[in-house]
């Protein structure tokens, strides 16, 4: 989302346009402080700069630091590009893995029939062949 906004300097007036990040569900804003806290402590504990993780993430150093903020809007991509850069990518790869989703399976079982019936068909009868 775009506001527009004017400010004044030097009498002279400017008209501005600001992306202001959208607003997320307070479980779903602190998720992406977590992570993104996770990922300024993985990048500490590697001892690698802002600037080369950025470089290597093809990412800015502001995009990198809006992710250790954990930014809500910062693409996902972005996010999964640094978690590559820092060899975690493939813990993104399993969030929702089914074997992971307890609630999901629950649901599923309550759907299951209760009890499986075979077909009543009657067994075909062998054909005759005339000798």
């Amino acid at each position: 989302m775009y506001y527009m906004f004017y400010s004044i300097h030097n009498n002279v007036h400017y008209m501005k346009t600001r992306r202001v990040s959208p607003s997320a569900p307070i479980p779903v804003a602190r998720a992406l402080r977590k992570l993104g806290h996770d990922i300024r402590d993985a990048r500490l504990r590697r001892r690698i700069p802002t600037a080369i993780l950025a470089e290597r993430a093809s990412i800015s150093r502001v995009t990198l630091n809006k992710i250790e903020k954990g930014d809500a809007g910062v693409h996902i991509a972005h996010y999964a590009t640094v978690l590559f850069a820092l060899g975690m990518v493939d813990r993104l790869a399993n969030i929702a893995d089914p074997a992971q989703d307890a609630v999901g399976r629950e649901m599923e079982e309550e759907h299951l029939p209760q009890r499986v019936r075979l077909s009543r068909r009657k067994p075909a009868k062998p054909e005759s062949k005339g000798v």
